[in-house]
């Protein structure tokens, strides 16, 4: 598992490491300013050849000291320096301050709006200013120092330490309306990813983002996880079973002209490995999906007496409703059979704007079932919800999208999967993990119609054989993601499933490379194909 920390946490860490006399606070500070150093050098070979010219800048804080520990590095590699502060020296915090008076042994400390003055000839500008620490907008010389920066990128490599100034560690936010942030190349964080990384603006303005290891060892309670690839043996099924063990999916289609997204989802039931999967059709639509499907079973579901009767069939063991399926009254009849049945429930697209509509529907939300909104679809859920998502924040740390699908979750009962490039996965006791198609695992080819069906459909194939709710969700997220990366340019909704088979085959050793502890985690910020 890899944690995923809010602002807060971290603090929380390295102030248990120093209480614990494992560690001084000197001593973070400078494993911190190295791990910096030897990412640029790794990130850019060229710049390990002295002399070279680079711009740090130090803000008020902590990491403002890291700051003053890289620019010190890199002086004694040769470089030339010139370092500026925003705010006064006689204010910073004590270990901060130590390494303030290093430096000072060293080179000159000039105040930040200065900055721009010196910076004639720079390879390299470091953003020390605020990290994870900030509580409110840039503004002031921090703010034309964010511009200036703006305006020299690509001229010089542009390094943050921890987070981008002006964006908001907890939420991936830009804060205030000015929108005004640093834009790195390289984000160099320490010991484990931030929120901010992950969600919102955060994967936009960070560049690449490297996490360095400076020795914390702990954990943090109930921390937020990153879905990694998950166990390939997890989805082998056992060489004695029949169909029917492998579970019984029973996806419920629209009526004519409606059907393709939830046989999109049944295929993809049929491909993650549920044993059977029946496509429920109202009669007017019967041909039209008989006409369509080989694999798939079909049975005539008109109403939700049918739906009945067909789920005295013990064996079917999940239900998917919503793709395709319409906003009618008969439609309502049919969700209420299916959530009054407990049987594991995936909840998309229709289902979720009939519920939204009928409190009736909403009372019968169970822990078995799975709601896998889009934007649009969560705010007619929980409207305001959304509406303090949208919300341009003004301080810090900001609402987000983990703080929204958390209180969903917990209010529905039941776990919530709220799309996205930041799919973030809730269940109702606080749990939570992150999906992420951002860094190396961006996958902008998911950006078509039909591709959330197919999600769909996978929760549903897991559900079926037996993956507890939240496991399902996660993993089918992984997976989902994995094909649009594996397919690439050009991919349409169907070629999900059908390249799920090489995802599958490859599982082993991306496991084995998602549970190393590699210092370049998030580690590109170019689509992969």
């Amino acid at each position: 598992m890899l944690e995923i920390l809010s602002a807060t946490e971290m603090r929380a860490l390295e102030q248990a490491a120093i209480e614990s006399r494992h560690v001084t606070g000197l001593e973070l500070m400078e494993r911190a300013g190295r791990a910096v150093v030897e990412a640029v050098f790794t990130e850019w070979p060229e710049l390990a050849k002295a002399p070279q010219k680079a711009i740090v800048l130090c803000g008020p804080g902590n990491n403002g000291g890291d700051g003053f520990v890289i620019a010190r590095l890199l002086k004694d590699w040769g470089w030339e320096i010139e370092v500026h502060l925003l705010g006064d020296a006689a204010r910073l915090p004590p270990d901060a301050r130590v390494n303030h008076d290093w430096w000072c042994a060293m080179g000159e400390v000039h105040d930040l709006a200065e900055a721009p003055r010196n910076a004639q000839g720079a390879a390299l500008i470091i953003d020390a200013l605020f990290g994870t620490g900030l509580r409110r907008p840039l503004e002031g010389t921090a703010c034309a120092a964010a511009l200036w920066i703006g305006a020299k990128k690509g001229a010089a490599r542009i390094v943050v330490v921890d987070l981008p100034s002006g964006l908001c560690s907890d939420s991936g936010r830009i804060l205030g309306a000015a929108g005004d942030v640093m834009r790195a190349d390289l984000t160099v964080t320490f010991h484990a990813p931030k929120l901010g990384h992950l969600l919102d603006a955060g994967p936009e303005v960070c560049g690449r983002v490297v996490v360095a290891d400076i020795g914390l060892v702990a954990r943090a309670e109930g921390a937020i996880r990153m879905v990694a690839a998950p166990d390939a043996q997890s989805l082998d099924k056992a060489a004695s079973a029949h169909k029917y063990g492998h579970g019984h999916a029973l996806i419920l289609t629209g009526g004519a002209g409606r059907t393709g997204a939830a046989r999109l989802a049944a295929r993809a039931a049929l491909r993650i490995g549920a044993g059977v999967v029946t496509v429920g059709v109202p009669p007017a639509a019967q041909m039209e999906v008989a006409c369509q499907i080989t694999a798939l079973m079909l049975r005539r579901v008109r109403d939700g007496s049918d739906l009945a009767t067909v789920l005295e069939d013990g064996r079917i063991t999940a239900l998917c409703l919503g793709p395709g399926m319409g906003l009618g009254e008969d439609k309502v009849g049919l969700l209420k059979v299916a959530l009054q049945s407990g049987r594991p429930l995936v909840l998309d697209a229709d289902a979720l704007t009939l519920i939204a509509r009928d409190a009736d529907l909403w009372a019968h939300l169970h822990p078995r079932c799975i709601l896998t909104p889009h934007a649009g679809e969560f705010a007619r859920l929980f409207p305001d919800l959304a509406q303090r998502l949208s919300v341009v924040p003004a301080t810090g740390p900001a609402y987000s999208k983990v703080n929204a699908t958390r209180e969903a979750a917990k209010r529905a009962g039941c776990v919530v999967l709220l799309k996205g490039p930041d799919t973030v996965i809730a269940a109702p006791d606080g749990g939570c993990a992150i999906s992420a198609a951002a860094y190396g695992r961006a996958a902008p080819w998911l950006a078509t119609a039909g591709s959330g069906d197919v999600l769909a459909g996978f929760i549903t194939g897991l559900l079926a054989r037996g993956f507890e709710p939240m496991q399902a969700a996660e993993t089918a997220a992984w997976l989902h993601v994995e094909c649009a990366r594996r397919h690439g340019p050009g991919l349409i909704a169907e070629d999900l499933p059908e390249t799920l088979p090489a995802v599958l085959r490859a599982l082993p050793d991306q496991a084995a490379r998602a549970s190393s502890r590699m210092s370049a985690l998030l580690a590109s910020s170019s689509p992969s194909t």
